[in-house]
């Protein structure tokens, strides 16, 4: 890349990253139902046509962690260490994400967690993530135990494995949006998680061993 094309690159994070951050803001305001695309661009100082194009739908004006969300889980079983498992390379990095309260996983703070449980729009859209975070985890654990086409079983452990951090992730919600610090969040997060993943280990334990 050239000095030209990085200097390009960085212009444009720098402009999404601005969009996204006063979208927030009119976001946690006022509601997102009641924030317009203009009204997006009027506080960035851009037009609404770049607002669109940096991001297509309203939606993820909010929630523009989505496409490192859907990639999380996949990411982690392509990265795994040899010797170890899906379940437990996923066990590894939930756990420490807990303890850096980390946003990916549902710490968001109940201003932010208040505003997606308002909107129909926004609930949707991460019911959207999380179909497409399950499907992309099935493709790694596929690509990785070399599954033949026809073979369910990477889809069926995706499902699994995806499916229990959904539990979790909805629970982190629940308790902050019950008042809870993300302090007191972690430590009952820490608790559940293992029996979580204690409860997937007699299926999944020896599955996708690098």
């Amino acid at each position: 890349m050239t000095m030209q094309q990085g200097l390009r690159a960085r212009k444009k994070q720098q402009t999404r990253q601005q969009i996204s951050d006063r979208a927030t803001e009119l976001f946690l305001a006022r509601g997102f139902d009641q924030v317009t695309i203009a009204e997006v661009a009027a506080a960035a100082d851009v037009s609404k046509m770049t607002v669109t194009n940096y991001f297509p739908r309203k939606e993820d004006l909010a929630l523009d962690l989505g496409e490192s969300y859907i990639e999380q889980l996949a990411a982690i079983v392509r990265e795994r260490a040899p010797g170890q498992s899906a379940l437990a390379a996923l066990r590894h990095a939930y756990l420490t994400a807990i303890a850096s309260h980390d946003q990916l996983i549902g710490f968001s703070g109940e201003p932010f967690a208040r505003m997606i449980a308002d909107s129909s729009a926004l609930t949707a859209r991460v019911r959207e993530f999380n179909d497409d975070r399950q499907e992309a985890l099935a493709a790694a654990l596929a690509a990785e135990t070399g599954a033949a086409p026809g073979d369910i079983t990477p889809r069926v452990a995706a499902a699994q494995l995806a499916g229990v951090l959904r539990v979790l992730f909805d629970e982190i919600t629940r308790r902050t949006l019950a008042g809870e610090t993300d302090t007191e969040i972690a430590g009952a997060l820490t608790r559940d998680a293992e029996i979580a993943f204690d409860t997937l280990e007699p299926g999944l334990g020896n599955y996708a061993v690098r």
